[in-house]
């Protein structure tokens, strides 16, 4: 049998084929490893941790109904003693006051129209006189503009002066009653009964809860705020007046309206601001049937106390703090960190939600927002704070694809095209 002899050039071919087939396998799957893409970095929440505080006690009084409100607190609201209605005295006024201006109204720092005390006005002061009520002078002939008038009747707590502003606003006492009738109605006051203007009918009536609610809408007219802030003035014909409210400026308070009378004992509306947190805040509280002023504005002071003592700051979070972290296959983890920092004034015992947000992510720079971190605080607007990258995400280079083939990479089309995230809800109180 022949034998057949190859040249060497056709044994190095199918060599040459061999090895340009290897080598092309060896750059696809060099450029195929280099090229896909990864799957998103693995998120974990991280458990947030509350602070903690230690709320005091309000220290109510022993007698009568006090009821007691931050305003813009809704949570604040807090009761003591009767809740059924109660003679309220002289704090009729502040209703007096704020009916007259409803149909009269006052712009800030406009005296207004000039009240003629005529005679059925002025019959008013023996009437009043000798009830035992307050009177202010009311000479033959007196002018006073509405303002002025306002001032002797809410300072002084006249009486005369109030019966007088109400025949000059409604022409008689029933009308005054119906329309005062009308208006607390159209402010939900229910609970309260109004018969004249004065106060010195016993059966001038209100709970404590209706009395703050009135409080605050008499500190929310600026002609009203500014006349119990005011602690002293002389009006002509009525002379040098004082605010009969005696706390003025002390602790913070800034009116409204004391009240005394037999059935009712000592009574007092008030207010004070204070500064929380960076702002204002305002509370509005009433004492009926206290025993005498003097005991009574003891009380209120310590009761506004321990009130503002229950303010407090909760730090949501600081700048920085971590709620979250992206690991890759490759180790190079960074966290989700608070953007910006987040603080919200809050007053007692709160409870508070938190839910932390990651977003799906491979990559990124430094900064990048990656998620974010809403806490709900009960009786508040929720607030949002971003969360973004504390360190770089980077591509761990070629050497690192070329060494770990296909560890950590998108497994499907479909897979990349969905959004990864994860979420934690953390629920905690601040307890009194």
């Amino acid at each position: 049998m022949p034998r057949v002899v190859r040249s060497p050039r056709s044994v190095r071919k199918p060599v040459t084929i061999g090895v340009v087939a290897v080598l092309l396998l060896a750059v696809g799957y060099l450029v195929a490893v280099a090229v896909v893409p990864f799957a998103p970095a693995s998120a974990t929440t991280t458990k947030y941790s509350a602070p903690t505080s230690t709320l005091p006690d309000l220290r109510f009084p022993g007698y009568g109904a006090t009821a007691v409100q931050a305003t813009g607190f809704p949570e604040s609201l807090r009761t003591s003693g009767d809740t059924e209605p109660r003679s309220i005295a002289s704090i009729t006024k502040v209703v007096t006051a704020l009916v007259v201006l409803d149909e009269k109204p006052l712009d800030r720092g406009a005296s207004g129209p000039t009240i003629r005390f005529d005679a059925q006005m002025q019959a008013l002061y023996a009437e009043y006189l000798a009830r035992n009520g307050e009177v202010a002078p009311m000479p033959d002939g007196l002018r006073l503009s509405e303002y002025q008038t306002m001032q002797v009747m809410l300072m002084e707590s006249a009486n005369n002066y109030a019966g007088a502003l109400a025949l000059w606003a409604f022409g008689s006492m029933d009308r005054y009653q119906r329309a005062a009738s009308t208006w607390l109605d159209e402010h939900g006051l229910d609970d309260t009964t109004i018969h004249e203007p004065t106060g010195l009918d016993p059966a001038n009536q209100s709970t404590a809860t209706d009395l703050v609610r009135l409080g605050q809408l008499a500190l929310a007219d600026p002609v009203v705020k500014e006349i119990v802030g005011t602690e002293q003035v002389t009006v002509p014909g009525a002379g040098e007046i004082e605010n009969s409210n005696k706390l003025l400026g002390l602790d913070g308070i800034e009116g409204i309206k004391t009240g005394t009378l037999d059935e009712a004992g000592a009574c007092l509306l008030f207010a004070a601001t204070y500064q929380r947190g960076g702002r204002q805040v305002t509370v509005v509280g009433v004492m009926l049937g206290g025993k005498d002023h003097p005991s009574l504005d003891v009380d209120v002071r310590t009761l506004l106390r321990s009130v503002a003592d229950n303010f407090q700051v909760v730090t949501l979070t600081h700048a920085g703090q971590t709620f979250g972290t992206f690991s890759t296959p490759w180790r190079d983890d960074a966290d989700a960190v608070a953007a910006r920092a987040a603080e919200v004034l809050v007053w007692g015992d709160t409870t508070v939600t938190v839910r932390t947000r990651l977003d799906s992510v491979t990559l990124g720079e430094r900064g990048e927002r990656v998620g974010s971190v809403q806490f709900t605080i009960e009786h508040h607007d929720p607030v949002t704070v971003p969360l973004e990258l504390e360190r770089s995400i980077e591509d761990p280079g070629l050497w690192w694809r070329w060494t770990n083939p296909f560890r950590g990479v998108e497994t499907s089309p479909a897979a990349a095209a969905v959004p990864t995230a994860a979420a934690s809800t953390e629920r905690w109180g601040l307890a009194a």
